[in-house]
């Protein structure tokens, strides 16, 4: 079995495949729907920030290297999503088109900006602890374990004064390497629930099939139903990500090919990284 993975939100615009056509029909796509051209980043609307520039493109790179591999021949048993993955998931499994992909990515992306209005987030990457020292760093900063990637690689998110805060702390009980990250919002935390009403009215606009490939949640390692995405769509902003429980989930489905669909090799370097674990 095969599994297709779409990451999230890339650190950066870069390894673009500017020479082939289709890729440039894509960006040119991206434009027509968001207003945001990935192959140049220039803008046809008036503000857009540049985290909801990175999910566009994320997106946008997801969309087209999915076709790619479909021209290829390749066709998933199953697909997994990770984070903003979740809207270019949605379009390979057939429960969206590619321009409600597009659209659910920058809509939801400009509503998690407003809570940047009031108060400055960050994310923070920290490896090389565990889960537990970890847990009791976020709850001594008072922020959120967001991405629990492997067992050494987590993501916090909350305030950013408190994220600097954690990242010290962590770098000091022993993770071997701190990243720290400007966020529009805390992303995959409790905090999002502040704005789940402007969410939830943003999800209602779209009609969403059932999935034409099973479409695996990172929350409960379930199979997402047409019926379940609307819900699924403003929980997973409000939780965390869970790769490693999915990962294992889906080799107990019996997969054993991976393929990262999207920006970057994150994922693959997860599972390697798991499968290296006793």
């Amino acid at each position: 079995m095969i599994c297709f993975m779409f990451p999230g939100q890339p650190m950066a615009r870069n390894d673009m495949p500017l020479e082939v056509p289709a890729f440039h029909d894509m960006a040119c796509h991206c434009q027509d729907i968001t207003g945001f051209n990935p192959l140049d980043g220039s803008l046809t609307v008036p503000h857009m920030t540049e985290n909801v520039r990175l999910q566009l493109f994320g997106t946008t790179m997801s969309l087209y290297r999915y076709n790619q591999l479909l021209r290829q021949g390749g066709v998933p048993d199953v697909i997994a999503e990770h984070s903003m993955g979740i809207y270019s998931a949605l379009a390979a499994c057939g429960s969206v088109d590619s321009a409600s992909a597009l659209a659910l990515t920058a809509r939801i992306g400009t509503c998690l900006t407003t809570m940047g209005a009031k108060r400055e987030y960050a994310v923070a990457s920290v490896i090389g602890l565990a889960f537990d020292p970890l847990v009791s760093v976020a709850v001594n900063n008072d922020v959120y374990l967001a991405n629990h990637n492997t067992s050494q690689h987590f993501l916090l998110a909350g305030e950013r004064k408190q994220i600097e805060l954690a990242v010290a702390e962590a770098a000091a009980a022993g993770a071997f390497s701190v990243k720290l990250f400007p966020s529009d919002a805390p992303v995959h935390t409790p905090l999002v629930a502040a704005i789940s009403d402007d969410l939830q009215r943003i999800v209602a606009d779209y009609t969403f099939r059932e999935p034409q490939v099973p479409l695996l949640d990172h929350l409960g390692q379930r199979q997402l139903t047409a019926s379940d995405i609307p819900a699924f769509l403003v929980d997973e902003l409000c939780r965390p990500v869970f790769w490693e429980k999915t990962y294992h989930a889906l080799r107990l489905r019996g997969v054993h090919r991976f393929q990262e669909v999207g920006c970057g090799t994150a994922l693959t370097k997860f599972n390697r990284w798991i499968d290296s674990q006793p």
